[in-house]
């Protein structure tokens, strides 16, 4: 419960007390959630100044709040509220069309591609801007992790706190089986299971993510397995062991087939496939997801491919007959 502190020059100054929802959560979250539209870099001062305190005390921003901590907020300037973008119908529509799984913590959405997970870079809105203004009455709405916007499938949102730090432990510990659904150019060997190459990750001025194989990047490893074989191209399961950016996408290419439809990271023989297949986006979707969650148990989720997608493998196998 927020009260406003009395002391003499502290006008403005809150006290929050710590819920269980927000109990475990890193202390500059919490700060950026109760003080929208001041910018990290204020927050992350007014940390080291002393100015947010817990139970009178100084902290440091990575600090985890515990059920009952009592957090001092000073008076920082916001900036003024603005009206979120409307969300165009189309994809409010789609949306609600999409969701695969709804409890008290957990949302699941079969992602559309086209749409990306949040706003910024020059785009007003994405996925959880839209959920926001579908949904007013969810208190609390957070992407558990990200897809790229011309990826399509399974995408969880949060809706308790407790929720998302859980799911974020079942990410780092490896504890979530994730799978996708991939068609990549050529005949994949049968032999070739496992892609392990460290990747690096480069952001352009324009914002832009990039990653590539090198030897001072990231360990990354991906699992790949062999569906169908089509003429000049290959349906793929692939199973991300980490979570890098743009990984599947970098891998498939470092073993010389990349995935139809990627722009990134295409090739020729990638480019002329596609124009003859009618093919104008990203051949990868997220199409399962399992896990165990306390209060709702093993969840083991599916998402069927789009059609665009699906048509594509049919004129692919009428290529066969």
């Amino acid at each position: 419960m927020p009260d406003n502190e009395t002391a003499p020059g502290g006008a403005g100054v809150r006290h929050l007390t710590v819920d269980a929802d927000s109990s475990g959560q890193r202390l500059d979250n919490y700060l950026v959630r109760e003080l929208k539209g001041v910018p990290r870099t204020r927050l992350y001062r007014a940390l080291r100044k002393g100015e947010v305190r817990v139970n009178k005390g100084r902290v440091r921003a990575d600090y985890r709040l515990v059920a009952g901590d009592r957090v001092r907020i000073p008076p920082l300037r916001q900036s003024a509220p603005s009206g979120p973008a409307a969300v165009p119908p189309y994809w409010a529509e789609q949306l609600s069309r999409r969701i695969v799984h709804e409890s008290d913590g957990l949302l699941v959405i079969n992602k559309p591609a086209g749409l990306a997970v949040h706003g910024g870079s020059g785009l007003h809105f994405g996925l959880i801007e839209c959920l926001r203004q579908m949904r007013p009455d969810d208190r609390y709405l957070e992407l558990v992790h990200r897809l790229d916007r011309d990826t399509s499938g399974l995408i969880l949102v949060a809706r308790r706190p407790a929720v998302l730090r859980e799911l974020h432990r079942l990410l780092r510990d490896a504890a979530m089986d994730k799978r996708y659904l991939a068609l990549v150019a050529g005949n994949w060997p049968r032999h070739r299971g496992v892609v392990d190459a460290p990747l690096e990750k480069n952001v352009l001025q324009s914002g832009e993510r990039l990653a590539r194989v090198a030897r001072a990047g990231r360990h990354s490893v991906t699992e790949f397995t062999v569906l169908e074989r089509l003429r000049g191209a290959t349906l793929l399961e692939a199973r991300p062991i980490t979570g890098r950016t743009h990984q599947i996408r970098v891998h498939a290419q470092h073993a010389g087939f990349p995935l139809l439809g990627d722009a990134k990271y295409g090739s020729e023989r990638s480019v002329a496939l596609c124009r003859q297949v009618g093919l104008k986006r990203l051949f990868l979707h997220a199409s399962s997801l399992a896990f165990v969650l306390p209060n709702e148990g093993r969840l083991a989720l599916r998402a069927a491919l789009d059609m665009e997608l699906e048509s594509v493998l049919d004129m692919l196998r009428k290529r066969l007959e």
